[in-house]
């Protein structure tokens, strides 16, 4: 078999790690100036020299993951971290295809005379690309103890990590989460001019300066605002079914997903997350989807786990008025993590149109997904009488079993005036004296309370809220 000449791997290392010839330090601050409100948690995790343990940075595409590394580069180096002790390696270039872990390196310790006992940050990006590689960094973190190993993917990493036991003890993951609202607004220059902060004990509260614009901004978030180079990059931010639908579409489900999985029928697997990203945020019965589709459930089972695993979307499970889980699931909702995704794969969305309620609920669920009370989120459905109920979204204390608030999520002030068509919240909050349940519902533009068969209900802005959630997790905070 042939191979490729060492001198040419060297080359492209070098070129991926500038900073080993460098004389004067590297300010990659300039290059990358924006930074996610993710990157402190992170970066104190890979700091942390204490815990020998490897870290794994997961989180879909296009979520600014590479970025986040250069920036650890960055701030090793000003925290003294020698430059010829730190490696960079994007593991799905072609000239490292199939090359093990150690061979990379031990062609770093020979370009750059690093110390193999001192301390070193080694980055692979897109690890998922080496077969068995946590196989490959087990080896390495127990061999290097001094060493930071940090790896990133973008496809099949969760499933992966949580499914193999060769991380146990010694991989530490962190998932990067498509932008927040708050973090929309920040890399906009709008965060200070649409919102006002308060505080309320250990939680904070805002308030916008100026609704209409917020909501302007919202739905601009809804089209594109998940992906940073879209906020940054008015050409990208103008055509994003060009520069980011393909990209999913191209990149994800017609070559990651088929080279991790074996997926013979490609097709089938992009008709069905076309069919999710459409419809995202409304409840899915896999034998109805089975029977319209032609697809065995469990094929589409295993569909849906693949895409989980790329991080393309979420499953959010239903439970009953009383907050208990069904035995079987034989429906649940499916969400995009990342509401831009529908408009980069079909057209953006106006503020008037039919899929903003959708695409509204959407965004609040993705304020959640990096926390771990995702885990305790629900949507509730069901009958009463004749009649189906339904709430958007249920907490579930795990102490009780019981319902701990509840809202329902509308992208209209209707509900302000006519409360009393909130029956899904009305019921599940009635009879609840033990277990008292806090209930609302988002509005367009109003703020306030109201009142029906002795349940108060609160009233919030949709796109406020939205902000609220996504700023306060961030900052470790109530949300």
């Amino acid at each position: 078999m042939l191979e490729i000449a060492e001198k040419d791997i060297l080359h492209s290392l070098e070129r991926d790690n500038p900073w080993w010839t460098m004389t004067a330090p590297m300010d990659l601050d300039k290059k990358f100036p924006h930074r996610r409100a993710y990157f402190k948690g992170f970066r104190d995790l890979a700091f942390n020299w204490n815990v020998r343990r490897s870290i794994i940075l997961m989180g879909p595409r296009r979520v600014g993951k590479t970025v986040m590394l250069q920036q650890l580069i960055s701030d090793a180096i000003k925290e003294g971290v020698l430059p010829n002790s730190i490696l960079f390696v994007s593991i799905d270039t072609p000239l490292y295809s199939g090359m093990p872990l150690q061979k990379l390196l031990d062609l770093f310790h020979n370009q750059t005379g690093c110390d193999p006992d001192g301390r070193r940050l080694i980055i692979f990006d897109e690890i998922q690309y080496l077969k068995d590689w946590e196989v490959h960094l087990k080896v390495l973190t127990d061999q290097f103890p001094n060493t930071r190993f940090v790896a990133s993917g973008s496809a099949a990493a969760a499933l992966r990590l949580k499914s193999q036991e060769s991380g146990a003890g010694r991989f530490t993951d962190y998932f990067l989460p498509p932008l927040t609202f708050s973090e929309f607004l920040d890399f906009s220059q709008l965060e200070q001019t649409l919102i006002s902060e308060t505080h309320n004990g250990r939680t904070k509260r805002y308030q916008a300066r100026d609704i209409t614009a917020l909501n302007n901004a919202f739905v601009d978030y809804i089209n594109f605002g998940g992906y940073p180079e879209a906020v940054l990059n008015s050409e990208v931010r103008t055509n994003t079914q060009r520069y980011l639908g393909r990209d999913i579409v191209d990149k994800v489900l017609l070559r990651d997903l088929p080279s991790l999985y074996g997926i013979q029928d490609i097709q089938e697997l992009n008709r069905l997350f076309s069919t999710i990203a459409y419809h995202t945020g409304q409840e899915i019965s896999l034998g109805k989807l089975a029977s319209s589709s032609n697809v065995a459930p469990n094929t589409l089972s295993r569909y849906l786990e693949y895409l989980e695993a790329a991080f393309l979307i979420v499953r959010v499970t239903r439970v009953d008025n009383a907050g208990q889980t069904f035995q079987r699931m034989r429906t649940f909702k499916v969400y995009l993590t990342n509401p831009s995704m529908r408009s980069a794969l079909f057209a953006p969305v106006g503020a008037d149109d039919e899929a903003m309620g959708n695409l509204a609920e959407t965004a609040i669920f993705s304020q959640w997904f990096h926390s771990e009370e995702i885990r305790h989120l629900h949507y509730a459905r069901w009958k009463s009488g004749r009649t189906d109920l339904e709430v958007d979204l249920v907490k579930v204390d795990q102490a009780t079993l019981r319902p701990v608030w509840a809202y329902e999520i509308k992208w209209s002030d209707r509900y302000v005036d006519q409360p009393g068509e909130l029956r899904g919240l009305i019921t599940l909050a009635s009879k609840k004296e033990k277990f008292p349940v806090q209930v609302g519902a988002t509005t367009r533009t109003l703020s306030g309370e109201t009142t029906v068969d002795g349940i108060t209900i609160r009233h919030f802005p949709c796109a406020l809220h939205c902000y609220q959630i996504g700023k306060n997790l961030t900052a470790g905070l109530p949300a």
